[in-house]
């Protein structure tokens, strides 16, 4: 059985376990998100989601 989980869930799920263990604080945390807020509305998100989703394929051909 496959499991399809979207990519901000996920790293919202590790961002929040970082904060919780301590590993990262909430002042870091907040200027990520917000870099990944702004960089999202720029020119770099197309290429940026074209490589994530590579990645992802290639991920998934490894397991098959």
């Amino acid at each position: 059985m496959a499991v399809t989980v979207s990519a901000a869930v996920l790293f919202g799920l590790i961002s929040l376990a970082l904060i919780r263990l301590r590993y990262v604080q909430l002042g870091s945390a907040t200027a990520v998100f917000l870099f990944g807020f702004f960089i999202a509305s720029t020119g770099a998100s197309k290429p940026i989601n074209a490589a994530c989703q590579a990645l992802a394929q290639a991920l998934t051909h490894l397991t098959a």
